[in-house]
């Protein structure tokens, strides 16, 4: 071939891409062989893990459990390097690594997790606490509203005589609570006849969680309690047969809100006529006190602090029982549709509806002889359903909901409770999604009711929509701070600390007599009232600040508690915070419920504290224990500490991999005994409190000796 200067060229260009080519052929073999030299983490754990914990992590015959957790990427890495795979050859340096990268990032780590799980959209229904609030402050709507009370206790009307109307009131107080012993004299001597006087008390109560309460009267002379309702008793000792001293009666009652209650005692001459009493015949002796049990806990006299001077309005409570709501991720949940829960808001809206046809003229305010009672009702029923609905109607919901309703039946009464029924039972009020399709200030209104008080939005709430003041987040935080201050909000923070703290289900408190001599139901009711009053001091103070959950020296205890935890102070003093245990004691998780909560019967329990810890001061996941196990019994290793008995127990490496997490927490707890009582020997021995975490990431596990370290 004769070569030219053109073609000359073109041919050094074609060799020069050839050397190129083959140059780059040579490089990505090199290359190719480089990477079987270095796998990446996907290869190493699907040639060396895949075969026992499955393609995706899922898990096999050979490792059952699927490989997901909350361990981050370098405590995979540890765990890999030391574990894996099973035999002396571990996958170890820059392989572990990589695989623990890979593994976190594919399906290990929520984030992963819940990026594998296929989409699903899904309505949320109202829970069974939001939709008895809800119904409670729907009907409440048309009452007028409860007046702020700051005083504290029960307004008292003191008589000389056995009947009110007839007799000259002689004294006006406040009582802080209702637990008097007047024995043979009155009230206030050389004041009152001793053979007959009576007393009228009033306000309202407060409670403080939402249960049955029991109400408990004692009394020798005749007494009865009015409690939200103001018409029918609910307890009538007024005419009395027999010796029975003591009456008890239940009720629901929703937490955060006060009720009307109402007590009259009477003292007459009990069969004493006045030619005896002329002879100088002594009275008979008389005594009143008002107790209750709150859910789940022991008698108590109800205390100053659940006692308003001030009548409330009625307050509808819903009593149908509903099946529990979905709680497997902490907190409340309306994500499940059951013929069961159907079938409870099917009779509730019966309940309801029933309710508000008995109080009609009360809460609509239309005479029931008024010549427009029937289109007066209908503008009743307008509010009502939009309340409920929580938006403004449109021209075919008022036909659907209210129209078709007056029009289907002669009776108006019997057309608002068709109207309640339908409202109760519709989708618009148990759903909280629907109702628009697009979000605007209605939705945003809903989100902090339901957010804040579990309940419909009030009446400023629909206001501040309407006039768009609920637009900007400045607005929307100036309703928020408004609505803080509502009782409601109170509830709800001290429901949200309970289930933090895993108190919420009322743990079992029984101790052994033996050891904790002294320690009752009326001890662990005192503790659980002790560690409220301390939530409520360190979140509702001027000086609210997180740290102090975790850093106050503050407990509060009453003469009952303070005998028990070593605190001179008399028998009868009231709740007031003392420093306990100066230098050992900080925050929330050294109060004396929550250590006696979280141990067993006659010991301390490291396990139990420790899990409590990782978990909800953490926020660290862990696996269940492979098989239920008992403690080794204290009796059987006299000579051994709790401490040392649960390292003798969780030593074996199938327990290293949680327990070498939850034990040394746990252990920093263990200078208080079964009861949070301050213990400085076990056995005796010292008590051991030493303890450490190992955080996140790779840095050096922190170590610390006791609680306040």
């Amino acid at each position: 071939m004769l070569f030219n200067r053109s073609n000359l060229s073109l041919y050094c260009r074609a060799v020069g891409i050839a050397l190129l080519l083959s140059v780059g052929i040579i490089l990505s073999a090199h290359g190719q062989r480089a990477a079987v030299k270095e796998p990446t983490g996907q290869q190493t754990y699907r040639l060396r893990c895949a075969s026992c914990h499955g393609a995706n992590g899922e898990g096999t015959k050979k490792a059952v459990r699927p490989l997901t957790g909350d361990r981050s990427v370098g405590d995979l890495s540890r765990f890999i390097a030391q574990t894996m795979p099973p035999g002396p050859k571990k996958c170890t340096g820059a392989d572990a690594k990589k695989v623990a990268a890979y593994i976190y990032g594919a399906f290990y780590s929520p984030v992963s997790q819940a990026r594998n799980v296929p989409a699903r959209v899904a309505l949320s229904r109202l829970t069974v606490r939001q939709f008895r609030n809800a119904v409670a402050d729907l009907i409440g709507a048309f009452r007028d509203p409860a007046q702020p009370e700051a005083k504290r206790g029960l307004q008292a009307e003191y008589f000389k005589a056995k009947r009110f109307d007839k007799g000259e009131r002689v004294l006006q107080r406040v009582d802080p609570e209702v637990r008097f012993d007047f024995g043979q004299a009155g009230p206030v001597v050389d004041q009152f006849e001793p053979h007959q006087f009576s007393i009228r008390w009033q306000g309202s109560v407060v409670a403080p969680e939402t249960g049955e309460y029991e109400f408990i009267l004692r009394s020798e002379h005749a007494m009865r309690l009015w409690v939200n309702d103001t018409e029918q008793p609910l307890i009538d000792a007024w005419v009395k047969s027999g010796n029975d001293n003591e009456f008890h009666a239940s009720l629901t009652l929703l937490g955060g809100r006060a009720y009307p209650l109402r007590l009259e005692f009477t003292k007459s001459t009990q069969g004493v006529d006045d030619t005896e009493k002329k002879k100088g015949k002594p009275a008979a002796k008389a005594s009143i006190s008002l107790s209750w049990r709150r859910p789940h806990l022991a008698e108590e006299v109800i205390p100053t602090r659940c006692l308003l001077p001030t009548s409330s309005p009625e307050t509808y409570v819903a009593s149908t029982p509903f099946p529990p709501d979905d709680r497997s991720i902490g907190y409340e949940r309306g994500n499940s549709v059951s013929k069961a829960w159907d079938e409870a808001t099917t009779t509730a809206a019966l309940e309801a509806a029933r309710y508000v046809t008995a109080h009609l003229r009360e809460l609509s305010n239309v005479p029931d002889n008024a010549p427009d009672r029937s289109a007066r009702l209908q503008k009743f029923c307008l509010q009502f359903v939009q309340r409920a609905l929580r938006r403004p109607l449109t021209d075919d919901i008022i036909q659907i909901y209210i129209d078709r309703q007056f029009k289907s039946v002669p009776d108006p009464t019997n057309a608002v409770k068709r109207v309640v029924l339908l409202t109760l039972k519709s989708p618009r009020f148990l759903y909280r999604e629907v109702g628009s399709p697009t979000p605007d200030a209605y939705d945003t209104a809903s989100r902090l009711s339901f957010t804040l008080w579990d309940s419909l939005p009030d009446k400023e709430l629909l206001r501040a929509v309407t006039a768009g003041e609920l637009v900007t987040r400045e607005q929307v935080a100036h309703q928020a701070e408004r609505m803080v201050a509502d009782p409601r909000a109170a509830l709800k923070v001290h429901d949200f600390f309970m289930q933090w703290l895993k108190v919420d289900q009322y743990p079992d408190l029984a101790k052994d007599a033996k050891r904790f001599p002294g320690f009752s139901p009326s001890v662990a009711t005192d503790l659980r009232t002790s560690l409220e009053l301390e939530l409520e001091s360190l979140v509702w103070s001027e000086k609210s600040d997180y740290r102090a959950l975790m850093l106050s020296d503050k407990t509060f205890l009453n003469g009952r508690l303070a005998g028990i935890y070593g605190v001179k102070m008399p028998p009868d003093a009231p709740f007031q915070p003392v420093v306990l245990d100066p230098g050992e004691r900080s925050g929330v998780l050294t109060h004396p419920y929550l250590l006696a909560s979280f141990a067993y019967v006659d010991n301390s329990s490291p396990i139990h504290r420790g899990v409590m810890i990782v978990r909800n001061m953490l926020g660290r996941v862990l696996k269940p224990p492979p098989a239920a196990f008992a403690p080794l019994a204290a009796d059987l290793h006299p000579n051994l500490t709790t401490r040392q008995r649960v390292e003798m127990q969780t030593k074996p490496a199938a327990c290293s991999g949680c327990h070498g997490l939850i034990n040394p927490l746990g252990f920093t707890l263990e200078r208080f005994d079964a009861i949070g009582r301050l213990r400085r020997e076990e056995s005796g021995q010292a008590v051991d409190c030493t303890g450490s975490y190992q955080p996140r990431g790779d840095g050096p596990p922190a170590k610390f000796n006791g609680a306040q370290e």
